[in-house]
């Protein structure tokens, strides 16, 4: 091919004089004489050295198009039939600094580690991060390096799981999801405890461990959150460098204990911790917030124009942000299964400080509901359009409320039914915006990690009124509390 090319270059010069050289102005004219090359003449003269050439500049433009937009192009050009696989995110995570078996104690071959084996899977982000992040104070407090694990939906080995017709990852690494110390990022200076290290690390400088099950250690039951870990630091602190959590056993934070009050007896302690005070999202997820700030935000163009792009942290409330948390779907059944059994509203929902409480009505006997109850509970934890406009309504008469004019929408509802609860909101009055999060515009890897930008728009609301059955509004009230938000901006349905 280069060949062809440059004998056809040839011939197009060939009228130009032997020399190979362009004509000069005195050619143009009749004159036989040829000026002396210029070197950028030169440089292009002759046709097999130009095609040389052009092809080492393709290259070099090429090399710093991958230098710089490598990225970016192989997000463009990547097979989007199946879910993303975040390898970056996890290659990344495998060169953290504190994998160096060489690194003096408490860090390195001689450091102290726990292995939670029996991390949750298959369960929701909500559930899923709640107990990453207790599994890492607790992990914190006793002075051992926290070795954390993908958020895990299928533990068979696969790369893509069908969920309801779907596929989604079988796994997504913390780090595409969380930053901060529990996901390997240093602790605060002054805090010399171990840095969090990924399973692989583990395998390597733990070949022999102290597994532990309910027959070596067994907590009472009932134990509110803050005994459960008090007893766990004190048992830690006494057994041998490397010790992994059963994985048949059940999660020392279960969902018997995030489903109660029992939870809240950690919350000074966690409150302080800094897996919390130095809690921050990805910049995969805070890059979605920036990228569908203007959704929820009344800021104008202009202002963008002199101001500069939003910013997504710090995590302090927009005024004006109403967020409000509805599910959908399946979400029904799960409603009236919490009715059979008088379930209670997630731990963290149940603060004495938030103005919405939450009791129990009589049941009908052992597992069964009155119909008076259904509805109750229906109301609390799957309302309809109407009841959703009317407590959107009350909410915004509240002094809490005073200045709302965007809503925030985070639901799993189809885009019928939003687009009805749009219509009845907008029927209100008083709004400058209504979106949903059906209405962002999120990148691949984004798409399968959407509920964490929900959450941190909620996190981020003036208001949000939230479902106090559900651990993802559970997780946003615990972050918005432990940012001293005041309380009463947490509603429920």
């Amino acid at each position: 091919m280069l060949r062809s090319l440059s004998q056809k270059l040839a011939e197009q010069n060939a009228g130009y004089g032997h020399s190979g050289g362009l004509p000069t102005a005195s050619d143009r004219h009749g004159h036989v004489g040829y000026r002396r090359q210029s070197w950028w003449a030169a440089f292009w003269s002759k046709p097999t050295q130009r095609v040389i050439r052009i092809v080492m500049l393709a290259a070099l433009c090429a090399g710093l198009v991958h230098l710089f937009w490598g990225d970016t192009l192989v997000g463009l050009v990547q097979d989007r039939s199946k879910p993303p696989l975040y390898r970056k995110y996890h290659e990344a995570e495998l060169r953290l600094p504190q994998h160096d078996p060489e690194l003096q104690y408490p860090e390195g071959k001689h450091g102290q580690f726990i292995w939670y084996a029996n991390h949750v899977h298959g369960s929701g982000w909500g559930n899923a991060m709640q107990e990453h992040l207790l599994n890492a104070h607790l992990a914190h407090e006793s002075g051992r390096a926290f070795v954390f694990n993908n958020y895990t939906w299928n533990k068979d080995g696969s790369d893509h799981t069908d969920f309801n017709g779907h596929l989604i990852p079988s796994r997504i690494p913390i780090s595409a999801i969380l930053r901060g110390p529990t996901a390997g990022r240093p602790w605060p200076v002054g805090d010399y405890a171990p840095r969090a290290v990924v399973k692989e690390y583990w395998d390597t400088v733990c070949p022999e461990k102290e597994v532990m099950t309910e027959e070596l250690f067994k907590i009472d039951a009932e134990a509110d959150a803050g005994v459960v870990l008090d007893a766990w630091v004190e048992k830690l602190k006494a057994m041998p460098r490397c010790v992994e959590i059963d994985e048949k056993i059940a999660q020392i934070w279960n969902i018997w204990m995030f489903g109660s009050k029992r939870i809240l007896g950690i919350w000074d302690s966690l409150k302080r911790s800094p897996v919390i005070t130095e809690f921050r999202w990805s910049q995969l997820i805070e890059d979605g917030f920036v990228a569908n700030y203007r959704l929820f935000s009344s800021t104008s163009w202009l202002v963008s124009l002199f101001s500069g792009a939003p910013s997504a942290y710090p995590y302090t409330p927009i005024p004006g942000l109403l967020a409000l948390h509805i599910r959908r779907g399946d979400f029904e059944g799960h409603c009236l299964h919490f009715a059979r059994w008088s379930s209670q509203w997630n731990g963290f929902n149940q603060f004495a400080e938030l103005p919405d409480q939450f009791e129990p009505p009589p049941s009908a006997g052992w597992g069964e509901a009155t119909p008076e109850g259904e509805q109750l509970y229906l109301r609390r934890c799957y309302p309809t359009v109407a009841q959703i406009v009317e407590r959107v309504a009350a909410v915004r008469a509240t002094a809490a409320g005073q200045g709302l004019r965007n809503v925030y929408i985070m639901t799993n509802a189809k885009k019928p039914w939003i687009t009805e609860l749009k219509g009845a909101l907008w029927k209100m009055g008083g709004w400058e915006k209504i979106a949903s999060s059906r209405d962002l515009s999120l990148g691949w890897e984004q798409q399968f990690v959407a509920q964490s930008v929900d959450m941190l728009i909620g996190q981020r609301a003036q208001v949000i009124i939230g479902n106090g059955f559900s651990s993802l509004t559970s997780n946003i009230v615990m972050l918005r509390m432990a940012l001293d938000i005041p309380a009463d901006t947490n509603r429920f349905w």
